[in-house]
């Protein structure tokens, strides 16, 4: 099976190109490299209902460009800067992955970028 890149061509913060792939497509598995509240190279609102709203908006896109959809993500890896904001990101989580939810791992980790939460995914199709 071939490996498909879906590139970086997007810039991140202060206009710089990232040096790794948004995601990677293979036997299958689409990866999605994490996520943040990211719009036209600058993280957006203020709150983590806005935040988790967009990066979760953010991976929809990637998804979608790859020809997968939600439906398909199997984990999802999430990093959040203040613990006292795992309630109310998981309430608006939940209103995207409803009664399927994926598996999943979050943790408190200091962010590289100015933002509230990061979210990473991996999603699978049979490829035949």
């Amino acid at each position: 099976m071939p490996i498909k890149r879906y590139g970086a061509e997007k810039a991140g913060a202060g206009g710089q190109n990232l040096p790794f792939a948004r995601a990677v497509e293979a036997g299958g598995f689409l990866f999605v490299s994490g996520q943040v509240a990211m719009k036209d190279g600058e993280i957006q609102g203020v709150g983590i209902v806005e935040q988790t709203h967009l990066t979760i908006k953010n991976l929809i896109a990637i998804l979608e460009e790859a020809g997968y959809g939600l439906e398909h993500v199997v984990r999802c890896g999430v990093w959040l800067d203040d613990p006292r904001d795992f309630w109310s990101f998981n309430a608006v989580y939940k209103s995207y992955f409803g009664e399927n939810p994926p598996a999943r791992a979050a943790v408190q980790s200091h962010m590289m970028v100015d933002c509230k939460v990061e979210i990473e995914c991996v999603a699978y199709k049979d490829p035949a």
